[in-house]
């Protein structure tokens, strides 16, 4: 029962775009389309649940060692190199979302969300199983967010809005929006 709340915990109450506020670059740049980011949300919860499962096993190499210093810099060699293979992997899959994902498929490297969870997971002593739900949990949530986020932008498009806010303006206070409703889930559990 424990390890189902801490997944829908990580998705509904402690999102990381909505309230840890990690990961808003993809969030704001691929949001665009929803087709789009549902792409973005599979390679970041993908990388998001294999970096955390490879970075448990890092940090006890270097808790062994004595070296738990470079934690930061083997988080992000484990983070690159996994993003890279995520790359090639959507290149020769799916041309079309790797073009539509741009610049922000090799961004995933240096997602704040990627990094925040790997270092989440061994700060709060989760044990591998924990590990895996916490980073699937959390990428499971960025998809959900990024999706929801990229409905509300489409029906925007088609919006009449005042010009003063038409464009980034418009996308920032629909995120604002978005984040106060997450927080309605504040409360709602309690590990």
């Amino acid at each position: 029962m424990n390890l189902i709340l801490l997944f829908l915990s990580i998705v509904l109450v402690n999102n990381v775009i909505t309230s840890q506020f990690l990961g808003i670059c993809p969030f704001l740049g691929v949001s665009k389309k929803v087709d789009t980011s549902v792409g973005m949300g599979v390679a970041v919860t993908f990388v998001l649940t294999l970096a955390s499962v490879i970075t448990y096993f890092v940090q006890m190499i270097l808790v062994k060692t004595g070296t738990e210093y470079l934690q930061t810099i083997a988080f992000i060699l484990v983070i690159a190199s996994i993003v890279q293979f995520v790359e090639m992997v959507i290149k020769k899959v799916s041309p079309s979302l790797y073009q539509a994902l741009g610049v922000f498929l090799p961004l995933i490297t240096t997602n704040c969300a990627v990094l925040g969870i790997a270092i989440v997971n061994i700060d709060k002593g989760y044990n591998l199983i924990e590990t895996i739900i916490n980073g699937f949990g959390a990428g499971a949530g960025f998809t959900l967010a990024i999706v929801i986020f990229a409905g509300i932008r489409e029906r925007l498009e088609l919006s009449d809005i005042p010009e003063a806010f038409k464009g980034f303006p418009i996308t920032l206070i629909s995120a604002g929006l978005m984040s106060i409703a997450f927080l309605g889930f504040t409360g709602l559990i309690k590990l």
